[in-house]
């Protein structure tokens, strides 16, 4: 994206977006325009302090920028779950932050002064993004998702984005949808992230005997495997659509939503899941309200969890 006139009217916000891969920050103006901004690895499977070592490291760089003193506010978008009574999160995929108080956290870094520090699960920050500038434009009710290293989402109702009073609402990637499935992180089992993720993709191509011609043994190799018409890849892929598909249709026969938006790096595939998708989704979503799905591929790419942290902010 294009960096802001340094004299761009409007607020100016500083984003936060922590995920189990990577942290990164930027500074965003009053029309979603990102500059400053910088990613750095998540050290994931490391203690609490040196996770939040890197979030701090990722706003010394934006408070060195010249511009941080026109911040008005942070926006920090993080996987859940999150708290907002509490300003805490327990990220599944982040071992180390369990009720983790990282408003607090934030808000103590010497840079962030007396500046309000909002805080959002990151499903909730792309459906903020999308809704702002992206896919969702224009939609009453919206069901977004980040289909990744875990599976996010949030919901627009009514024309809002609606966290619910944890921050919580519309966590799809933890809804059961295999009674039988495996045990899973959070403590549930059969849940939608452990079929439906870029991490359960790649884990499910690997134990059926997929081998990637090279060293990366990741989802996106699956997905090149699979465009090539790798029967187990494309069978992969084939068996996360389903699960979409089941949790799509569950959301959506709940709250009567109209438009699904979807994004993260396992989206990136393109027809390779979107296709296997609609397929599924003819047979799941089988009421006629919920029947002819809008289902739409995000717009806002890796950039989505920064605007929609700085989205919760305006």
């Amino acid at each position: 994206m294009t960096a802001p006139s340094p004299h761009a009217a409007g607020p100016l916000f500083a984003a936060v977006d922590i995920g189990g891969t990577k942290i990164a920050g930027a500074l965003v103006d009053s029309a979603g325009t990102l500059a400053h901004r910088i990613q750095l690895p998540t050290p994931a499977r490391e203690s609490a302090a040196e996770v939040l070592a890197v979030v701090h490291r990722v706003l010394d760089h934006l408070a060195a920028a010249p511009r941080w003193g026109g911040v008005t506010a942070v926006g920090l978008g993080s996987a859940g779950p999150v708290d907002l009574a509490r300003g805490t999160v327990s990220p599944v995929n982040i071992p180390g932050w369990r009720e983790f108080p990282l408003t607090a956290e934030v808000a103590a870094h010497p840079a962030v002064g007396a500046r309000p520090v909002a805080l959002a699960g990151d499903g909730v920050a792309m459906a903020a993004a999308e809704h702002w500038r992206g896919a969702a434009r224009g939609a009453d009710n919206a069901l977004c998702l980040v289909v990744s290293t875990g599976v996010g989402a949030g919901l627009v109702l009514d024309g809002a984005v609606r966290p619910g009073p944890s921050g919580n609402a519309g966590h799809l990637g933890h809804i059961t949808v295999d009674l039988d499935g495996e045990p899973c992180p959070c403590g549930s089992r059969g849940c939608l992230e452990g079929v439906a993720s870029g991490t359960a993709i790649a884990r499910r191509a690997l134990a059926r005997g997929w081998r990637p011609a090279g060293d990366d043994r990741s989802a996106r190799a699956v997905a090149e495997d699979a465009k090539d018409g790798h029967p187990v890849a494309l069978a992969a892929f084939d068996r996360a659509a389903q699960a979409l598909a089941a949790g799509i249709a569950a959301t959506t026969t709940l709250v009567d939503l109209r438009r699904v938006v979807i994004g993260g790096g396992v989206a990136a595939a393109g027809p390779v899941l979107f296709e296997p998708l609609a397929r599924h989704l003819d047979r799941y979503a089988a009421l006629p309200y919920v029947r002819g799905l809008d289902v739409r591929r995000a717009e806002l790419g890796a950039d989505a969890g920064l605007i929609g942290a700085a989205a919760l902010c305006r």
